[in-house]
């Protein structure tokens, strides 16, 4: 089978989806061609500025504006209906790539390529069935498409959300969203630990910068910092060089007992061996901390997708919302201080168990393809 992968470098998480899918893929289906590919790449340097660098730049500097954005293209309006205009008219660039492979199916984790492809699909220059993967706990018109022949979604609520809006039920799978198998295993959280010279009797508070890097997050170590209760600290800030100095620098004067890592690619070893995770809600980093079992306390959600992923986990008691200052450190105390609450969240993260998403993806393409392969 040649399967095709799509994504696009708009914030981390359609990247590590698609290549978590690549990698059960290649493990669980010998033989088979598994491209991965940054679709906007092929379609152009200015499209891909204006989705990716657009998006990260609103994110951090106008997230009022992104959210609005993101509001007005969920509905049904005329603002709305013109991006899928504008992405069949792009579509034909990504043509050399799909012709040249000649994959049997194609899985999209941005929905911009998703309505690509449906539109070259609609046109009859592509055969292979398209499905798309949702990366977000809520819903987006963004998503739809004409010659969708199925969608991967989070959970069994986001599925009538997507019937709500038009979507045919017969081809909405709420599989979850897909994370490296990683994530699910046991780890010995005493060892891992002791490997960062941390104590293994101590809670341990897990601190993420997120795929962008937040400067915000300096103050929320500062502020949790200052409680008196007995914890320890790992803070990762991912590819912000800036961010990482400038916890070096603070790192000397806390009170708190810190193990700081920069970029890394073992996100999973640092999720296991936490109690409490503290980051921004992006949708891979709330599916990988659940598939860790992993309570989350989520700050600076941005207006739009972040938003849903964080009312998600209210609503289901994986997660709370911080803000900042004194009530960010009270929120962070008042959990670390009850235990029961702490395992309660635990037990609902675990609850959650889409371990088996992969799989069920990989079920589905064969069921597309007819067969191309038999057994997994």
């Amino acid at each position: 089978m040649k399967i095709l992968l799509l994504y696009a470098a708009a914030g981390g998480g359609h990247k590590r989806a698609a290549q978590a899918m690549e990698a059960y893929f290649q493990e669980h289906l010998p033989g088979a061609q598994v491209r991965v590919e940054d679709a906007l790449q092929h379609v152009g340097r200015a499209v891909n500025a204006l989705c990716c660098d657009g998006y990260k730049f609103s994110a951090k500097h106008a997230p009022q504006i992104f959210g609005s954005l993101y509001h007005s293209t969920n509905r049904d309006t005329k603002f709305a209906g013109l991006l899928p205009r504008v992405n069949g008219m792009l579509a034909r660039k990504l043509l050399p790539l799909i012709e040249e492979f000649q994959p049997d199916v194609i899985l999209d984790t941005y929905h911009f390529a998703g309505q690509m492809v449906s539109r070259l699909k609609e046109q009859g220059r592509v055969s292979a069935p398209l499905v798309n993967v949702v990366t977000d706990y809520g819903p987006h018109m963004a998503w739809l498409a004409p010659e969708v022949d199925a969608y991967v979604v989070a959970t069994e609520s986001l599925r009538d959300d997507f019937v709500q809006m038009g979507a045919p039920q017969e081809r909405i799978y709420p599989f979850g969203i897909p994370v490296f198998e990683s994530f699910y295993r046991e780890e010995d959280r005493a060892e891992l630990l002791r490997g960062m010279n941390l104590s293994p009797d101590l809670p341990t508070v897990l601190i993420m910068a997120g795929s962008f890097g937040v400067k915000n997050i300096l103050g929320v170590y500062r502020d949790i910092s200052t409680l008196g209760t007995d914890f320890q600290v790992i803070v990762i800030t991912g590819k912000n060089r800036k961010l990482y100095e400038a916890f070096r620098r603070e790192l000397p004067n806390s009170p708190k007992p810190t193990h700081l890592v920069e970029f890394t690619t073992e996100v999973q070893t640092y999720m296991h061996a936490s109690d409490l995770l503290i980051t921004k809600p992006g949708g891979l980093t709330v599916s990988e901390a659940l598939a860790s079992g992993l309570p989350m306390a989520v700050f600076d959600a941005i207006p739009g997708q972040e938003e849903d992923n964080a009312q998600f986990l209210q609503a289901h008691s994986m997660g709370i919302r911080l803000k900042s200052g004194a009530s960010c450190a009270f929120a962070v105390r008042s959990l670390l201080q009850d235990p029961r609450r702490l395992a309660d969240m635990r037990a609902a993260c675990k609850a959650f168990d889409k371990s088996d998403c992969c799989k069920n993806i990989l079920l589905l393409l064969q069921k597309l393809t007819n067969g191309k392969r038999e057994s997994i």
